[in-house]
């Protein structure tokens, strides 16, 4: 996929989230993101490893200020103690128009993650994300409370029930994202 037409999906995930309630700070759209990419293979083609709140892409960072330097997206600023959330600005409708097929073919999938995930706070996000990047990492770690240990060990500020809590959400999350892998 072409860079502006990365634009425009994130965009739409960004719209997505922003209409069901999110708050749509960087955490959400990364998080969002990595799940848009790697669960519902929307070919993104942003590399992401595991970073302080869980999966986190640098390319992405770098993708969201190119996209607030074309004036895709803004900084809507929010009050203490949150950080800005992010909205669309003015050159946002430009690529609404000219990459409405792209968006089109992948609204679906960035509708089901805002359902899913509008309502989450970063500590949620990080949890499943982090479930979801150890079930990736090592296929062959099926087992719940395999991978939950490695949630702990990876995080050990979470709780293992809470990873075990994780690592179901996830696999229901999977398996609710199945009609898409056809």
């Amino acid at each position: 996929m072409k860079r502006l037409q990365r634009d425009g999906v994130v965009l739409a995930l960004i719209e997505a989230l922003r209409g069901k309630g999110s708050w749509c700070g960087e955490t959400h759209v990364q998080k969002s993101t990595y799940f848009l990419q790697e669960l519902l293979q929307v070919p993104l083609g942003f590399d992401f490893i595991l970073y302080k709140h869980g999966p986190y892409s640098f390319d992405l960072s770098d993708a969201l200020e190119q996209m607030r330097a074309d004036r895709f997206l803004t900084y809507d600023p929010r009050p203490y103690p949150f950080g800005p959330s992010l909205a669309p600005d003015e050159n946002g409708e430009l690529l609404r128009r000219l990459f409405a097929k792209t968006r089109a073919r992948y609204q679906e999938r960035v509708d089901f993650l805002a359902d899913e995930f509008a309502s989450k706070n970063v500590a949620q996000l990080e949890r499943i994300g982090t479930a979801m990047y150890v079930t990736l990492e090592d296929p062959e770690r099926t087992g719940r409370d395999k991978r939950a240990m490695r949630i702990h060990k990876l995080k050990p500020h979470i709780p293992l029930d809470v990873a075990r809590a994780a690592v179901d959400e996830f696999d229901s999350l999977r398996e609710a994202v199945q009609e898409f892998a056809a």
